[in-house]
This record gives structure tokens, C-alpha cells and sequence, in this order.
């Protein structure tokens, strides 16, 4: 199964275990899904943590929001690069990656909190809870269909994600460049009207769907015998769709509230 997750592609799971071929226990040695829900869960706990962490030391401003903030974008990129050419490095650098992450989130998440506070003032608290509430929802939602064997992503849906993904971080790329040219990026993607909320649901649908695609993705991996550092990999894979998914939550809940 495709997925249009970069992070988790075809080849990534191509390699067998050399404990396997060396006549070990399979069962020790080779990628399960229950070492990835495993993996995922400790994740995500410490992206939590780490967000929760920097929420409260930007707020009482023991660090700033910028120390963390671009630190966390690009650390988290560059982590993420390593993982990718070095798969076996994420059993070590998938944690780092989690916390780094966090920290980036919490100081976006409390940016946009205060942001929207100010506009509307107390009847704009609450915006990064309902995000985190529907961002966990979507995917535990989505992680039981999938168990159930309700929901499904075929080989032509799955083409058509992958090239709306692929469209979407196109748009993201050129809107940086045109910002950082100074000339003020595409409005759709950050405006309130009704163009920059459709553009919004469309890419958290896209999200969503990624997500079922790295659960395919993963279950494929599992039954190919993967090595067993691979469910740190794709516990990797799968919590940078949630970030995504989350940003994206956040981003549309934004632009609700502006238009009040």
C-alpha cells in the first residue's frame, strides 16, 4: 500500500531484519503492529508533555515564544531528514523528534490562543483545547474504523491523496517564498473567508486520509516481516500526520473565529 507520507514510502520497509535471516525469534525481531501502537502511544505522550511544557514557559515567561518556535521548525525538520537516510537512528531520534515537535506546538498553539483572545477576548479562550479535543478524536475515531475494517483507502482514492498532499505542500512552499520576497503570500490560505475555510477542510480531509493511509501502510509493513527499529519509523510517520492534522485543526478553528 502507497502512502503519501513521505516519511513512509514503499521502499522504507524494504529492508529485512538481520536478526530475522540470522534464524531468530520473527516475533522478536521483526516490525509488529502492536511495537508501533506501542511506539506511537510513547510518541505522542511525550509531544503532549513537551507542548504542555512549553505552553506554561512561554506564559510565564521564562523563555520566549521564538526560542522555541523556529528552534522546533527547523530542528524538527532536520530530524526528520536524518530519520529518513537513517532509519535505524529513529529508535533514538524519533523521542528527540517528539519533543521538539511539542515545543514548537505549544508555542504556535498559545500564539494563536493569544491572538485570538485578543480579538475577541474572553469568548476566544479555549480554541487549542477544542483543536487538540477534535484532533484526537478524528484519529482515535478513524483508528477504530480502521480496526474494524470500516474505512479503507484504494489504490485510486489513494492516488488522488497523494497528489492533492503533494498540491498542498506546493501551495505551503510558494506561499513561504512569496512571504519571505515580501509579497504577502497567498491570502486563501490564511484568510477567513469562505475560499480560506474551504482550502482549510480540504486539507484537514487530506490529513484524515493520510492517517488511513499510514494505518494500510503500517499493517502492510508488519506483515512483510519489517525490522523491528522500523516501528519506530513508522510511529515517526504517523505522529507528523497528527501534527499536521492538528496544525490544520488549529488553522480552520482560527478562521471560524475570525469571523465572528
Amino acid at each position: 500500500m502507497r502512502t503519501s507520507n513521505p516519511v513512509l514510502s514503499d521502499n522504507a520497509f524494504d529492508v529485512p531484519g538481520w536478526e530475522y535471516l540470522a534464524g531468530k525469534d520473527a516475533a522478536s525481531t521483526s516490525m509488529t503492529i502492536q511495537g508501533t501502537v506501542n511506539a506511537a502511544f510513547i510518541l505522542i505522550m511525550l509531544t503532549t508533555g513537551s507542548a504542555i511544557g512549553a505552553w506554561y514557559l512561554i506564559q510565564n515567561n521564562i523563555v520566549s515564544a521564538s526560542l522555541l518556535l523556529f528552534p522546533g521548525m527547523i530542528g524538527g525538520l532536520v530530524l526528520a531528514l536524518i530519520m529518513t537516510f537513517s532509519k535505524k537512528s529513529s529508535v533514538f531520534l524519533a523521542p528527540v523528534y517528539a519533543v521538539v515537535k511539542g515545543g514548537f506546538l505549544g508555542a504556535i498553539s498559545l500564539l494563536v490562543e493569544s491572538q485570538v483572545q485578543a480579538r475577541l477576548g474572553p469568548a476566544g479562550a479555549g480554541i487549542v483545547f477544542q483543536a487538540v479535543l477534535l484532533t484526537f478524536g478524528i484519529f482515535i475515531s478513524l483508528l477504530m474504523a480502521y480496526k474494524f475494517g470500516l474505512v479503507r483507502v484504494g489504490h485510486t482514492l489513494g492516488t488522488c491523496v497523494m497528489v492533492g498532499t503533494a498540491g498542498v505542500m506546493m501551495l505551503y512552499l510558494v506561499n513561504l517564498v512569496m512571504h519571505m520576497v515580501g509579497w504577502g503570500g497567498l491570502g486563501f490560505i490564511h484568510g477567513s473567508g469562505w475560499m480560506g475555510i474551504g482550502f482549510s477542510l480540504l486539507v484537514v480531509v487530506l490529513a484524515s486520509l493520510n492517517l488511513v493511509m499510514d494505518f494500510q501502510f503500517v499493517e502492510s509493513a508488519a506483515q512483510r516481516g519489517s525490522p523491528k527499529y522500523m516501528e519506530w519509523y513508522a510511529a515517526f510517520g504517523v505522529l507528523a500526520t497528527l501534527v499536521w492534522l492538528y496544525i490544520e485543526i488549529l488553522r480552520l478553528l482560527a478562521k471560524f473565529a475570525n469571523r465572528r
